[in-house]
């Protein structure tokens, strides 16, 4: 463990269930835990329920007058589409149109705005933010303020139910709560309709200090404790992006299949133009899916063939423990003219193994 890095307030329950530790955007997170590992936690999101510690993960709140119009300006997707206590995915650009971050905004009222941005990222776009900021909004960096608890699976609505939480509210919506566990103490949170697995699931965010007595009772009611590496598998097999893979500088919206999320009719956002632009020539490749059809498990950085010639490279890669099957996701030149179910070649270490290209998800999603 480095002793630079910061931990989460849960770190000793982890350390207590037999974690495995790795680092994470300069924190300390559980990879997996003993006696499950990675196949058996991500089995339980997709079957039944699990709990995630995603602490390391930003905190930044936006006040004052027109703090939404202001964000609204900054970011990409259009918060204007949604209402008071909604949330929405929505992405950080420069103006080259490279992607700083991927964050959700949760939208109080038109004077505050709730911002959950990467962990590696969240002192650039706070500063990026606060340095655009007009007179009269405050931008904060509350990163150690809060903890996230990400309550995923089929019966993570049940589950949270039973500790008397609301559970009631639609996909990519919030609401407040007051917990009381095993102490007198009530713990103030908020439940979002959220999650990074593809299942209906909630992620709670909650006080620093009281973060402890809320996963003791997530854990006491039979939810299995999930790592990091079940996270990333089953993302994976959602399609979903991670900043510094599929989103990076280098790698903008439009190329990475994101143009969801960019409020295109806006007047204005950081990095409208470039994108703009690069919407209307069409982007030099796109993010896609690749389901080997033979051997082998593809990671990262893996280069992807059409014949002889190298049209792109991996940006992700996993064995989807749900489809038993390697899959990765891929930025591909678009001049190639592949399209979904053509073959090609995955060179996993030296050797060419096949895949098809397939659009993700790789499997169905159950987020609603």
């Amino acid at each position: 463990m480095s002793a630079a890095s910061l931990q989460s307030p849960l770190h000793d329950r982890h350390a207590a269930l037999g974690a495995k530790f790795a680092a994470f955007g300069g924190w300390d997170m559980p990879l997996e835990y003993a006696g499950g590992g990675v196949l058996k936690e991500h089995a339980a999101v997709r079957e039944s329920a699990g709990v995630f510690d995603v602490s390391h993960l930003g905190k930044a709140r936006i006040r004052g007058a027109g703090a939404a119009a202001f964000v609204n300006a900054c970011l990409t997707n259009d918060l204007g589409r949604i209402a008071p206590g909604k949330a929405q995915y929505t992405l950080c650009c420069d103006s080259s149109g490279g992607v700083v971050d991927d964050l959700i905004a949760y939208l109080h009222d038109d004077d505050h705005v709730f911002l959950i941005p990467n962990a590696a990222n969240t002192a650039e776009v706070v500063r990026r933010l606060a340095a655009a900021a007009p007179d009269g909004l405050t931008v904060t960096d509350e990163h150690r303020d809060f903890a996230i608890l990400a309550v995923q699976g089929p019966q993570s609505a049940e589950i949270l139910g039973k500790l008397g939480l609301p559970t009631g509210h639609g996909y990519m919506s919030f609401d407040t709560a007051s917990f009381r566990g095993a102490s007198s103490a009530a713990v103030e949170l908020t439940v979002c309709r959220t999650g990074y697995t593809g299942e209906h699931g909630y992620e709670l965010v909650v006080g620093w200090d009281d973060a402890p007595a809320v996963w003791d009772a997530v854990i006491d009611a039979g939810v299995r404790p999930c790592g990091l590496g079940a996270r990333d598998t089953l993302r994976t097999e959602m399609g979903y992006p991670l900043h510094g893979q599929e989103l990076t500088l280098d790698i903008s919206p439009v190329q990475a299949r994101s143009g969801w999320a960019v409020g295109w009719d806006k007047p204005a956002f950081w990095g409208k133009a470039a994108l703009q632009a690069e919407k209307t020539a069409g982007p030099r490749r796109q993010l896609r899916g690749l389901e080997v059809t033979g051997r082998g498990i593809p990671r990262g950085h893996m280069s992807v063939y059409a014949g002889e010639r190298a049209v792109g490279e991996t940006t992700s890669g996993t064995f989807s423990p749900t489809k038993k099957v390697g899959i990765a996701l891929a930025l591909i030149d678009t001049d190639a003219a592949l399209t979904d179910g053509d073959l090609v070649e995955i060179d996993i270490r030296g050797r060419r193994t096949e895949a098809r290209l397939v659009k993700p998800p790789f499997v169905t999603p159950s987020t609603h």
